[in-house]
């Protein structure tokens, strides 16, 4: 899960003391990548797992939240506040995450439902009256994105470094995270050097063999470089997605984007062209598809990215099979076959980046957070996360997402 040169630490801030974990580290919940095996990973090794929520589509909830479950550590679950309704909320809640993270819209409606069933609340910002808002309704942890974030982000945002800092000061005491542009342990120690109490990573994780990414996406992940990436809006409006205007998609380059940078107005008045982008990506042409990431590609190191690729050829995409001691079915009829488990955990296939052992940045952090951290047994949020999985057991598996 770590790089080598984190691995043998444990740093301990406010976020890890939270929720009883070793690293100060958390999975961002990207839509259609961060599912159950991905976010169980990720708690295995020590942080904090959370499956990619989006809009709450019922399939989806169905099939990655019993798994990111059946691993008895904290994990959590992340939605789109302008997307997701609240009915989709409560659904995941009866499944025992430990935490819930809120992004893009007004987390109100949300945040005292996820409070009553004992789960924290995370909440992303990407500006300082998002952050003052997060404050203002009791955000537990809060998440200052930077415009480096893959994915969607704000139209107008800050970078991270300007804008961590800031959020750290505002939401004091609350915990805050760093995310935009970190995938190893110097942008970890970096993070808590802005005065994070941790880190959200992405894209890093896209070349993991537990993520449900796109192989082609990967692919083009691996392939590139931290200047192939662009903040955008003509891949939503291509897709004819529903995406507020006020945010934009960091994405790799690609000369569809060539064609319409600049010209939004046009496509957007284009059904033709717009029709003709989603054909080529329904009949497999993956010249033609656009992926989203952060420009982080300089920190993934190849050796580990050649070990995915071995992993997903060796371990064929299956169907998990229904786990009743999981609070629910881990699949669906009709549900897309998601890859198998490969060989050992990616805890142990994360390598050390920068090859050097332990740099500088990363001792001043173990010094810093040498009192330890408490054991997930002992975390409030990991405690009501199993005295709920444990009472919807003892309703006969009533936390089934119906």
């Amino acid at each position: 899960m770590l790089p080598a040169m984190m691995a043998g630490m444990t740093l301990s801030t406010r976020f890890t003391r939270m929720f009883g974990m070793r690293h100060p580290i958390a999975l961002a919940p990207m839509g259609g990548s961060a599912g159950g095996e991905l976010a169980a990973a990720v708690s295995r090794g020590g942080g904090l797992g959370l499956v990619g929520g989006g809009s709450g589509e019922r399939a989806w909830l169905a099939r990655e939240l019993p798994i990111a479950a059946g691993s008895g550590l904290p994990w959590g679950v992340g939605f789109l506040c302008w997307a997701a309704e609240v009915a989709a909320v409560e659904r995941a809640l009866e499944y025992g995450p430990a935490a819930v993270m809120l992004s893009f819209g007004d987390p109100a409606p949300f945040v005292g439902l996820v409070r009553d069933a004992g789960a924290a609340v995370i909440v992303q910002v990407t500006d300082v009256a998002e952050a003052r808002r997060a404050v203002a309704v009791g955000a537990d942890v809060i998440v200052a994105q930077g415009t480096e974030s893959g994915g969607h982000g704000a139209r107008r945002g800050r970078s991270t470094l300007p804008f961590v800092p800031v959020v750290a000061d505002l939401a004091a005491p609350i915990p805050v995270l760093a995310v935009g542009g970190i995938a190893d342990g110097r942008g970890v120690a970096a993070a808590l050097a802005l005065g994070a109490e941790g880190a959200l990573i992405g894209t890093r994780f896209q070349a993991t063999a537990e993520a449900l990414a796109d192989p082609a996406a990967v692919e083009s992940i691996v392939r590139g470089s931290g200047q192939d990436t662009e903040r955008t809006s003509v891949l939503d409006i291509a897709r004819e997605s529903p995406w507020p205007r006020t945010y934009t998609a960091r994405t790799l380059g690609h000369p569809y984007l060539d064609r319409w940078r600049g010209r939004e107005a046009e496509l957007a008045a284009d059904p033709g062209a717009r029709a003709e982008y989603r054909a080529d990506v329904a009949r497999g042409a993956a010249r033609c598809r656009c992926f989203r990431c952060g420009p982080v590609r300089p920190s993934i190191s190849s050796p580990m990215c050649r070990a995915r690729r071995t992993s997903s050829a060796r371990w064929p995409r299956r169907r998990k099979k229904p786990s009743a001691g999981r609070g629910g079915p881990a699949s669906t009829d009709g549900a897309e076959p998601r890859p198998g488990v490969p060989g050992p955990g990616f805890a142990d296939r994360w390598q050390d980046t920068c090859g050097r052992g332990e740099c500088r940045q990363a001792r001043t952090a173990r010094a810093a957070g040498a009192a330890g951290s408490p054991s997930a047994a002992d975390s409030p949020y990991a405690a009501g996360n199993r005295t709920r999985t444990a009472a919807r057991h003892g309703r006969g598996g009533k936390g089934a997402i119906r």
